[in-house]
């Protein structure tokens, strides 16, 4: 059993600051954790759209303030009600407001840090990635900055304007927009994409279309060197073909090559741009200088390499592109689960309106089969309604008067009257699709080292290209004679040019990331970022709490014995009276027991309360003490607990005693039944290799009798919070990787130190900011689910990251022409820019194996159906 107890009264005090700076519940979390690293009993509770956070603990306001500012936020001291109450009205007409007053609001709002989504255009490789990157990191007010180049977007926290992101961006040399609508967005980005591919697709086309032919005419014997001035009359006619050929379908090349140039940057655009620059000029000048000029063996003409390059690396970025577009598909599956009209009862009437007029409170009908619009709570009917795309659970939920519904889900054979709790951005499916938006966008540590290669990749290759070209030209090496070595110099140096490829290594860390982020929003986990996807995959130890995570948190008083002058009525008084105070998840079992075995109407007043952390509480009336707790309160007050020779000490229940200063007045047995899917769950995490570890304050008796059927070997009984919290530390300083599943509330301590904390069934603002990992359902096999997808999306990430450095290390010297002395030849560049595109597309194509991707569970089903009952 974990409990909740707080301090006493006279230890603990509640604290409402006004904190400006925190934009989410994630800022929350990290000013919770200075908090609780001093204080491990406190509870903390943070709401940053009202600047608010509620700390009780036993800490002076200095120290919470000092937890504050170390997290890099400011306090202005104690809360003030009566802005709160301003800022209450502000917010209520903000509502009536657009997306795009909204937004005009914020731009004023320095002092508040705010998170951004901006499109970003004109982006080709991972350098320009780097580039947008830092353009954003340098500007003023920035917290963060995260550019993916897979989906074209950037996610800023900044204190400043949205205005001034745009303009850091458009600075750099590329374009910005501010994402104002998900949906949208969406949708732009599709349209831009299907319209680019078609344009890659044209562009390719014009370029083989001339390049192949001389290709082929210079395979089947076909000159292409200038030797009489009717070979330079056609070959200038082809030169001036190509040239058109290149400005049009490889236009955006050379664009993007001056646009990087005059921004004193490097980009793929520049290498493309100078490899099928300097095939076509070199070619041009042996067309039109003297035959003289030049030596026989320099005098090859490279026209098809330039046309045939632009022709083969946009053919690669069709292919890429349309590879591409299926990795937000979990994205674009939630987009599409929001319904665009619903039906509003109004009286006796009856209208369809726009999902964007309804309002908190309206009343509406769902009829059989059709889309709940907003989160609501069910007024009247009965139906079943299917939920699994949100918790990834196959079965239809019954719902009746008093269920909560959620934006999204289908309608079963039933009608619903239901009234509109959350409308909007507010809605459940609203906060997963940004979540999953946002987590889609961050970077996970392993691409650390790719971007690092990145930002520097570029201007590397320039100068290995550079190197080469004086290599080849000043030294007669190899046995090559002095004629060729121009020549081959040409060739090496355009290869090396071509055959890079900064993209491989742009795509190779976030493609895998969105696909592995939406896969685990499919089967219900919600990742919150990068960082934690990771970590998930590197756990090797999986902590669990018992109760609501081992068991379904719904406690039952299943037996009670009383001492021989205990009287029944008056037992039930004192518990109810003392548990009618109390928060720790038994209280309620208790309250429901006693109140229905009270034989006296009349209630006992509590002249004193106190909660005692991890053991009980304690009261008094009418100037008698009583206590109401574990075997360790009892032991310490100097209770003997063998009084009750009934009493047996090997039941597996949950125990709660009641004494007086004196003796032992009564025992209550409680039973949390175990929830189904606990022990398959548990095996899958055996079988990937985790050890589980089931952490609980319950007594050793419970903990065993739990530990046992569900298959959980090492488990610890007794513990406080922050026994908790130490086991956590304790298993992190043997090496392990920890993995936390609780709930969020009694384990905040042991959660805030783990590597990745897990919550469970969760679904409210609270629990789903806070967390790595958030299981939208309740049920332990998700989080296996998630393991599983987070080992598999890093193996994918570590696969595309070593073809990516693999492809470049060998490629770049073999173009260089490192091989000449084995084989005698030299790579084409036509080949090195076939290669180069295919690379790319390989990264993609690679990461899209992870759409297909299937969880292997244990077959356990019914033992676990047995378990649940």
């Amino acid at each position: 059993m974990a409990h909740t107890e707080s301090k006493s009264t006279d230890q603990m005090t509640m604290l409402t600051l006004n904190v400006t700076g925190m934009s989410c519940q994630g800022c929350v979390s990290k000013v919770r954790k200075l908090i609780l690293e001093k204080s491990p009993e406190a509870i903390i509770e943070g709401m940053p759209k009202e600047h608010k956070l509620v700390v009780t603990s036993d800490l002076e306001l200095a120290a919470i303030e000092a937890s504050i500012q170390e997290a890099g936020y400011q306090t202005s001291g104690l809360f003030d009600n009566s802005e709160h109450d301003q800022l209450n009205n502000k917010q209520a007409s903000d509502e009536k407001k657009n997306p795009v007053d909204k937004e005009l609001d914020n731009l004023d709002k320095s002092d508040t840090s705010v998170s951004y989504q901006l499109s970003i255009a004109g982006m080709t490789c991972a350098g320009c990635v780097n580039t947008v990157q830092k353009a954003l990191a340098n500007s003023a007010d920035v917290v963060s900055a995260d550019v993916n180049f897979a989906n074209h977007t950037a996610q800023v926290v900044t204190r400043g304007s949205s205005e001034a992101l745009i303009k850091a961006v458009e600075n750099s040399g590329y374009q910005a927009s501010l994402i104002l609508d998900a949906e949208k967005s969406e949708e732009e980005r599709g349209e831009r994409e299907l319209a680019e591919y078609r344009y890659k697709c044209k562009s390719s086309a014009l370029g083989l279309g001339l390049g192949v032919p001389l290709m082929l005419y210079g395979l089947f014997g076909g000159s292409m060197m200038v030797s009489t001035l009717t070979d330079r009359v056609v070959w200038f006619v082809v030169g001036i073909a190509s040239l058109l050929i290149m400005v049009s379908a490889g236009k955006h090349y050379f664009r993007g090559a001056w646009k990087a140039f005059t921004n004193h940057q490097a980009n793929m655009d520049l290498l493309i741009a100078l490899g099928t620059g300097s095939a076509w000029l070199y070619s041009m000048l042996v067309v039109l200088a003297p035959i003289s000029w030049l030596p026989d063996n320099a005098r090859h003409l490279y026209f098809e390499a330039a046309v045939m390059i632009i022709g083969l690396i946009n053919i690669g970025q069709a292919l890429e592109l349309r590879a591409r577009r299926k990795t937000s598909q979990a994205l674009h599956r939630l987009l599409d689960l929001r319904p665009k009209m619903a039906t509003r009862v109004d009286g006796d009437t009856e209208s369809r309106v726009s999902v964007a007029d309804i309002k908190v409170n309206d009343i509406l009908r769902v009829r059989s089969g059709d889309k709940i619009p907003v989160d609501g709570e069910v007024l009247e009917g009965l139906s079943t309604v299917n939920e699994s795309m949100l918790t990834g659970e196959p079965a239809p939920i019954e719902k009746s008067v008093g269920s909560l519904l959620s934006a999204g889900t289908i309608n079963g054979q039933g009608s619903l009257l239901f009234k509109a709790t959350r409308i909007g951005s507010d809605t459940l499916l609203a906060q997963i699709i940004t979540m999953v938006g946002k987590a889609q966008n961050s970077k996970p540590p392993i691409s650390v080292l790719a971007d690092k290669v990145s930002s520097i990749f570029v201007p590397s290759v320039v100068i290995i290209a550079i190197l080469t070209a004086l290599v080849w030209f000043n030294l007669s090496i190899f046995g090559v004679d002095n004629e060729s070595v121009f020549s081959y110099m040409l060739v090496t140096t355009i290869s090396v040019l071509i055959i890079a490829c900064p993209c491989a290594l742009g795509l190779a860390t976030p493609i895998s990331t969105m696909i592995g982020i939406g896969k685990a929003a499919e089967y219900g986990g919600l990742i919150r970022n990068g960082e934690a996807l990771q970590r998930a995959s590197e756990l090797t130890v999986v902590v669990l709490d018992k109760t609501g995570t081992i068991t379904e948190g719904k406690p039952k008083v299943v037996n009670e014995i009383l001492s021989e002058q205990a009287h029944k009525g008056l037992v039930a008084q004192i518990v109810s009276a003392l548990e009618a105070r109390a928060n720790h998840p038994l209280a309620n079992a208790l309250l429901e027991h006693c109140q229905t075995d009270a034989t006296e109407k009349e209630s006992v007043a509590l002249d004193e309360f106190e909660s005692l952390v991890g053991l009980g509480v304690r009261g008094s009336i009418e100037g008698k003490a009583y206590y109401l707790g574990n075997e360790r309160l009892m032991k310490e007050k100097g209770i003997s607990i063998d009084l009750l020779a009934s009493d047996d000490l090997h039941n597996p229940a949950t125990r709660v005693y009641l004494s007086d200063e004196v003796a032992l007045m009564a025992v209550f047995y409680i039973e949390d039944p175990i929830k189904k899917g606990v022990k398959s769950a548990i095996s899958n995490f055996k079988e990937q290799g985790l050890k589980v570890v089931m952490l609980t304050g319950d007594n050793p008796e419970t903990a065993a009798s739990v530990a046992n059927m569900v298959g959980i070997d090492d488990y610890h009984a007794q513990l406080m919070p922050d026994d908790k919290l130490n086991w956590v530390k304790k298993l992190q300083a043997q090496g392990e990787v920890v993995g936390m599943i609780g709930d969020g509330i009694n384990d905040a301590p042991a959660l805030a130190q783990s590597d990745v904390g897990f919550a469970m069934g969760a679904g409210t603002d609270v629990a789903m900011e806070s967390a790595d990992i958030t299981l939208i359902h309740n049920d332990l096999n998700g989080v296996a689910d998630v393991i599983q997808i987070s080992s598999a999306t890093l193996r994918n990430i570590k696969q595309n990251l070593w073809g990516a450095f693999a492809y470049n290390s060998l490629g770049i010297p073999i173009a260089a022409g490192i091989l000449f002395p084995f084989t005698g030849g030299l790579l084409s560049p036509v080949i090195a820019g076939a290669a180069m595109a295919l690379s790319s597309v390989t990264v993609v194509t690679n990461a899209n194996r992870l759409r297909f991707f299937r969880i292997s569970r244990s077959n356990l089903k019914s033992t676990d159906t047995k378990e649940g009952k």
